[in-house]
């Protein structure tokens, strides 16, 4: 049975940090994508961040870019996310996904596993 199960997850004030880790079970994702995307209340899922199958290209959302880096242990099938300066809009429930493919992609439709989420929540 494939799992991915996120945590690092909790409450921080503005300004602080946090790493979300996702552990992938059931088989190897090595050769495939992975991403992070996130759900505020009463919001649509959004794509906050991508990384490819080798960890060599990644993309990231403009409202993260330069404050998130994503990154990934293709042996401890493993993926990662540090979050930096923290603002009370990254306050969401935070969704890792494995893609179908091995290329990097913003699209929700691109990604076949989803773990069930980890709640982010920046205090202001």
């Amino acid at each position: 049975q494939v799992q991915l199960v996120e945590s690092g997850g909790g409450l921080v004030q503005a300004g602080g940090s946090l790493r979300l880790s996702c552990a992938a079970s059931g088989r190897s994702f090595s050769t495939s994508a992975m991403g992070w995307f996130r759900q505020a209340p009463g919001k649509e899922r959004e794509f906050v961040a991508a990384i490819n199958w080798s960890g060599a290209v990644t993309h990231y959302a403009d409202s993260v870019k330069g404050r998130f880096t994503i990154s990934r242990d293709r042996v401890k099938n493993t993926l990662y996310l540090q979050m930096n300066s923290l603002k009370a809009e990254d306050t969401a429930v935070y969704f890792c996904a494995a893609g179908t493919t091995g290329s990097a992609s913003v699209r929700n439709a691109e990604y076949a596993y989803w773990g069930q989420g980890t709640q982010v929540t920046v205090s202001s």
